[in-house]
This record gives C-alpha cells, structure tokens and sequence, in this order.
C-alpha cells in the first residue's frame, strides 16, 4: 500500500512558513503585493481567483482584483499591465489564463514585467529555469518539487518519467528534475509504447489530461506517482491522470486528487510573490 503524499498538509505547512516570512517583511515595512487580472466570466478562472484572494488574506498579502469583460480590447488589457508594472505596490502580476480570442496571450505574457511574474511564464524566466539561473519558477512545478522534497525522494540518480510536454508543467517540471539530477525521459502523444516508458520511471509525472489513462500496468513496483491531472467525470467528481485505486498497491508513494498537487500551485504562487517582494527591496 502506497503511503499517500500529502499535498494539503505540505501546503500549509510552507504557509506557516510563508506567514512568518510576511510578519518579519512587515517589521520592516514591507509589504508583498499580488494583482490578478481576470478577463471575462470562466467559472473555473473565478474559482481559481477566489482562492488566490483567499490565500492572499490568510498571509496578511495586500491584494488587488482586476475584473475586466471579456469583449474588451487588447491594448485595454496591456494598458494595465504597464500600470501594474510601474506600481510600487505590487510585487506580483497574475493574468488568469485561458484569456479571450481577441487577445494575443503570448504578447501578454511577454509584457508583464520579468521581475513581477510569478507565474514564471515569461520568456525571460522560462530561458533562466532551462539554463539553470535563479527565476521565478512556475507554480505548478514548482509544487510538485515541493511535495518530492518534503517527501524526502531523492531524485538524484533516478529515472524520472514526464507524461506531458506543456509549456506550464510538463517542460518546466522536467528542467526541474534536471536540476535536482534526476534522468528524465519526456512522453507525449507521439512516444512509442508508453507503458514500457513509464515502466522505466522511479518518479512518474502525470500531466496529459486525460482522465485515468495511466494505469497499473504504466508503472513499476514501488515507483514514487505525482498525478498533476485534474479531471472532472460526468458524475461530478474529480478524478486525476492516472488510476488511483488500480495504483495505490503498487506505488511507495503517490498523490490523491483532489488534495495532491492541487493545494501546492496556489501556495507556490504564494511563494513566488513573497520571494519578488524580498527581491525588490534587496533581501536575498
């Protein structure tokens, strides 16, 4: 039986770290700020900003909303990223993705300031996290190192295996694993026999949005199992990339969805914006 990896006790206990980071800042005047822009109606983008405003509260982090509709213009939105970057105030900008047709993502994304994106998507940061450069890393990757970390898995040595090549996990989490001098193999919809692959993994990622593809068989005894995937069924419930219950048996390790890596992504942004604050006054 797998011993589950936690990801809502490890998040709050980085929070309570994070929370007497932010007390010790405010000794010293010095308070983070984070602005998240919402365009539009999502549900899902709504949820996601009612949580970040919610963290925000419980760290004592000043907090801005920017609620725009979802006709508005490109230049409208670029407009008030440039004034969000020149606001002292903030030290973290966030635009809730996926945004309207209209508007060029990338372009957005490229004109949030470097030294502001806690999101860690900006190409600047994306070439320092692939070169090895201190940068601000992307949230969801960055929890899942996180959740290795207070697991205690050393990675160096082992074969690690990313199912997934998206720019916000799948990428930056194998530069990660890099790092931390794990032997990674990536897979996508194009790899050859798969399960072979991924029977290789000491550390298998899942992060290819499909609900419990990854089953038993994808796995070999006693491999470590972070499940990135987060996927509603017909029936309402939330289900994660891989097959838990064919999994739990088999793996040392592994994540539940929900509570697994989800908890992690907003607490890393957390992180993220508490670390741009320090930055911005000269603490290191």
């Amino acid at each position: 039986m797998a011993n589950i990896i936690d990801g809502k006790k490890i998040s709050a206990t980085i929070m309570e770290e994070l929370k007497a980071e932010v007390a010790d800042l405010k000794k010293k005047n010095i308070i983070p700020g984070l602005a998240v822009v919402l365009v539009g109606d999502n549900p899902a983008s709504r949820v996601y900003v009612n949580m970040k405003k919610k963290a925000c509260a419980a760290l004592e982090i000043y907090s801005e909303e920017h609620k725009l509709d979802s006709d508005i213009s490109q230049q409208t939105l670029l407009d008030l990223i440039a004034k969000l970057n020149a606001d002292p105030k903030i030290n973290g900008i966030l635009v809730q993705l996926p945004l309207p047709k209209q508007i060029d993502t990338n372009l957005v994304l490229e004109t949030i300031s470097a030294d502001k994106d806690v999101d860690g998507f900006h190409p600047y940061n994306v070439g320092k996290l692939v070169t090895g450069g201190t940068t601000f890393v992307p949230c969801t990757p960055y929890g899942v190192i996180k959740l290795l970390e207070y697991s205690k898995v050393d990675l160096t040595g082992k074969e690690a295996v990313v199912v997934g090549r998206s720019n916000i996990v799948g990428k930056p989490v194998a530069m990660l694993l890099l790092q931390k001098n794990a032997t990674v193999t990536v897979c996508h919809s194009k790899t050859k026999d798969l399960p072979e692959v991924c029977r290789r993994a000491d550390v298998l990622i899942a992060a290819i949005g499909i609900p419990k593809m990854l089953t038993a068989d994808y796995i070999k005894e006693g491999a470590v199992v972070i499940d990135v995937g987060v996927n509603r069924l017909d029936d309402g419930t939330l289900c994660g990339d891989v097959d838990y219950e064919g999994m739990k048996d088999k793996a040392s390790m592994i994540t539940p969805v929900p509570g697994g890596v989800g908890p992690m992504t907003i607490t890393m942004l957390m992180y993220n914006t508490v670390v741009s604050a320090k930055l911005a006054n000269g603490i290191k």
